[in-house]
């Protein structure tokens, strides 16, 4: 035991250094040793160590204006590589970035979706050409972690609710995409890629429980409780676009798909109903907020539509937040986002804020990332994820 007690010392820090040095980037040795706590004498000595051992790396100084210049380290980020990809009916983008997150490629690449054609060997095909474009060979891939707009079973593997990519449903798609790739392969819904990175880097830094819900395109919602994304059973967790919600244009009692009256077409034919065209909802929207009170109506009926749909899972989850996020949501900014809040507050409740999601750019790209570095830092580190921090395995694996 005396003998073993070292080497797990030794492995201790070394797993505290790495995480130090991903966290914050490049470190002189006395600031490594005040980050961990170690000595000068034990700092340098592990700092060698890990040097030798291919995990880190020296990367310039930094200057004084006295003094010598001290010595920078750094994660060596050629380590592992991994694929971030945002999987939508129109094509697939792709990010390949090292071990510390840094960019080293990028490409956007379509994709076949109709049913009967080989996905996985065209996924396959663009990974392949993605990593080329970036200077690396697929295999120093570890992890690629896959946005796609639909739930995935944990028990079969297979892609559900994804009315829009026939082709890569009916299968366990995971498992094909591991034996046609060498890398490891996560598939996750792209809303919970969003409420990840949200949860990390955006307004759900500060938040336990909140529900995010996606305007775009199509229509989606991730459900984060306890800090914890709920993905359910079957994988749907979320999937607020099935619910069904009163039409009083409708017929019958059964009420309408909440999905249908809130996804781009059905904005652009209610703008419709109040004089606007527009080539997207998201367009529409804008336009209306631009247009102050000439589009007050439109914006007031559609948060009404908005509304009606979140109720339901306010009553149920009641959130210390409503995220709303999307194409749709970027264009009505805080202006939707207060609608929806007087329309939300008059059918629950629970005086939930609604609120504008934070995370620039690609967020579902952005948060395939973060759950492929997760991944590799702790099978190339032993960095163990927080609850927080995400994905933890493939949802075949984790539910």
């Amino acid at each position: 035991m005396r003998d073993g007690s070292p080497r797990l010392l030794r492995a201790i820090n070394d797993r505290v250094a790495i995480g130090a040095l991903l966290r914050e980037g490049p470190l002189t040795r006395a600031d490594l040793g005040d980050v961990i706590g170690l000595s000068k004498p034990a700092t340098a000595q592990l700092l060698v160590r890990l040097e030798q051992d291919g995990f880190l790396v020296r990367e310039g100084v930094r200057g004084g204006s006295r003094g010598p210049r001290a010595q920078l380290w750094a994660v060596n980020g050629s380590v592992a590589y991994v694929a971030a990809v945002d999987l939508t009916p129109h094509g697939a983008d792709f990010l390949i970035a090292d071990v510390t997150g840094r960019a080293v490629g990028e490409q956007w690449t379509e994709l076949p979706i109709e049913e009967g054609t080989d996905v996985v060997g065209a996924f396959a095909a663009a990974l392949d050409a993605a990593a080329t474009k970036a200077g690396i060979e697929l295999g120093r891939l570890r992890q690629v972690v896959l946005g796609v707009p639909g739930a995935l079973d944990p028990r079969t593997g297979r892609l559900e609710s994804a009315p829009h990519l026939p082709g890569w449903s009916g299968f366990d798609l995971r498992a094909e995409l591991e034996r046609a790739i060498a890398p490891a392969v996560t598939v996750e819904n792209d809303v919970n890629l969003v409420a990840l990175r949200e949860m990390a880097e955006g307004e759900g830094a500060a938040l336990r429980d909140f529900v995010l819900v996606w305007l775009s395109e199509g229509v989606g919602g991730a459900v984060v409780l306890n800090r914890t994304l709920r993905r359910g059973a079957s994988g749907s967790g979320g999937e607020i676009d099935w619910l069904r919600v009163p039409d009083p244009h409708a017929k019958g009692t059964t009420g309408t798909r909440w999905g249908d009256l809130v996804d781009s077409p059905a904005i652009l034919a209610l703008a419709r109903t109040h004089g606007m065209s527009a080539s997207t909802g998201w367009a529409a929207v804008g336009a209306a907020v631009e247009a102050g009170e000439g589009g007050r109506e439109f914006l007031a009926d559609l948060a009404r539509r908005i509304a009606v749909g979140v109720a339901n899972v306010v009553s149920v989850v009641d959130p210390e937040a409503v995220l709303l996020c999307g194409e749709v949501s970027r264009a009505g900014g805080t202006v939707l986002a207060e609608l929806v809040a007087t329309e939300l507050h008059r059918l629950v409740v629970a005086a939930t804020p609604v609120g504008l999601a934070s995370v620039p750019g690609n967020a579902v790209r952005a948060g395939a990332l973060q759950a492929a570095l997760v991944a590799v830092h702790e099978d190339v580190f032993g960095l163990a994820p927080t609850a927080s921090d995400v994905l933890h395995r493939s949802p075949s694996v984790h539910s």
